[in-house]
């Protein structure tokens, strides 16, 4: 008797792996495309109680129709509960990353504190890595997705998109395809469809591979990294002590300050503000307060750094 496909083998080992001393119920979020119905039955078949959930972003027209096929898969391959969740994309930084955050937030209330399963795959983690880098925001962002990240489960960083697309193929599924990920509006398609296929030519393939290697490498260092500022982390109601602070590398230095601001209420911090807020420490000549995300205005006085809200 014949195994499964070797794509559909390669798809639930990986969610084997991620789901290993995981609890008996986990959600799985589902678009319709290759990558999250893939995810879907191979989560079905690793996992005792696995419950489905399909964002309709509405920006589409016949997004409602997508949904219910997509839902209507979910059922097919006996997925416990499907749940279709409607949301209102609106708000700051454009389309993208308004439906990115209506998105999460839906399946962050569906779910609960349950573990919930994104169909990321390693396309997916070398766009992520090399938009980073071309925007220079720091190893955080260039060292891209965590497989586990929270609730959150991303089992397929190591998985091809192609190899989810022949998985879908040899079960019968049949994956929506997406106009938006075609759309040169939008910057992943532009990455997707004219910048990694280039640089694949250029350095004679392998790039994505790489470029996903690389964000596990970082996110190795980052965290060896965080764990040290961790032990420099000590607060108290009077604010952050300079002077231990001061003698400490940039590094762990700024990244005490970012979660020190963060449990002060500063949202979307990026490296010029915490730059800026280091030259509290380093560079002191008695100069203003630095104005941070949230109305914030982080000072220095008698040796300590407080952060409170902007009096104007």
């Amino acid at each position: 008797m014949s195994g499964p496909h070797p794509a559909v083998a390669e798809t639930r080992v990986a969610v084997r792996a991620l789901l290993d001393g995981c609890g008996d119920r986990v959600f799985v979020a589902v678009s319709g495309g290759a990558d999250s119905l893939a995810l879907a039955a191979a989560t079905r078949h690793v996992a005792d109680r696995v419950e489905g959930l399909v964002v309709d972003h509405g920006l589409q027209a016949g997004s409602a129709e997508v949904a219910a096929r997509a839902a209507d898969q979910l059922e097919h391959l006996g997925l416990d509960a499907v749940h279709v969740l409607p949301v209102v994309v609106e708000g700051r930084g454009g389309v993208e990353a308004a439906a990115r955050r209506a998105r999460y937030a839906a399946l962050r209330a569906a779910a609960g504190n349950d573990l919930v399963l994104l169909g990321h795959t390693r396309d997916d983690q070398a766009e992520t890595v090399l938009l980073g880098l071309g925007r220079g925001s720091g190893p955080r962002s260039i060292a891209g997705m965590r497989a586990r990240d929270g609730a959150w489960g991303r089992p397929f960083l190591g998985v091809a998109r192609a190899t989810t697309e022949l998985a879908c193929a040899a079960q019968g599924l049949t994956p929506w395809q997406d106009p938006h990920n075609s759309d040169p509006r939008f910057t992943r398609a532009r990455l997707r469809h004219e910048v990694l296929p280039l640089l694949e030519e250029v350095l004679q393939g392998g790039v994505a591979g790489a470029l996903a290697r690389t964000g596990a490498q970082l996110q190795d260092d980052l965290a060896a990294l965080d764990e040290l500022a961790a032990d420099l982390y000590t607060p108290s109601a009077d604010g952050l002590a300079v002077d231990r602070l001061a003698s400490s590398p940039a590094a762990l230095r700024r990244r005490v300050l970012r979660r020190w601001l963060t449990d002060a209420g500063a949202p979307e911090l990026t490296d010029a503000h915490l730059r800026a807020v280091d030259t509290l420490i380093t560079r002191w000549r008695g100069q203003r307060g630095i104005a941070v995300p949230g109305g914030l205005v982080a000072r220095r006085a008698r040796g300590r750094l407080t952060c409170d809200r902007s009096e104007s």
